[in-house]
């Protein structure tokens, strides 16, 4: 699956990159080599530590890189009274009488917990481009769906502090 990226997560993406292959490949290969210099290899747990670290940091690297070649670039302008990715927004959800805010995000951002709703989640597909005060209709499933009226958006965005989540 393509994922959608906007220039920020791409430019962040690219930065972890940069770091792992700078920062975190010399001393996983550094880190290898002491463990190898401890003898005998058949029995050095330190040795396949190290090795596991460095595959894994290889892995990482192999999967950004791939996610960047293959990625659908979106935009993260939206018009000024319309919802869009990196927006805050207020929600009121009917059947629970209750308020929640959110800012929306990319998949590879999405953090429900956090308050990161991704643009591909159900809520996330269902609000996008929509104004203050509409009443939206969020559908789960085929036997489940529920409204939310959009209550306010902040188009401020603090996108230093969202993080591309790992695997």
């Amino acid at each position: 699956m393509r994922e959608q990226l906007t220039a920020s997560d791409i430019k962040k993406i690219e930065a972890e990159i940069e770091h792992r292959k700078l920062v975190i490949r010399k001393e996983a290969i550094e880190a290898v080599k002491v463990a190898r210099a401890h003898g005998d290899l058949s029995e050095n747990f330190e040795y396949y530590a190290a090795k596991r670290d460095k595959n894994k940091n290889e892995s990482r690297i192999s999967y950004l890189e791939r996610m960047i070649r293959t990625a659908k670039v979106v935009t993260d302008n939206s018009k000024e009274d319309e919802v869009g990715i990196n927006n805050t927004v207020e929600v009121f959800f009917e059947e629970d009488n209750l308020t929640e805010k959110y800012k929306i995000v990319t998949s590879i951002r999405g953090n429900s917990r956090a308050g990161l709703i991704s643009i591909e989640s159900p809520i996330g597909k269902a609000i996008m481009g929509t104004k203050v005060g509409e009443r939206i209709s969020i559908k789960v499933d085929d036997n489940y769906s529920y409204f939310v009226v959009i209550k306010n958006i902040d188009k401020t965005s603090d996108d230093e502090n969202d993080r591309i989540k790992s695997f």
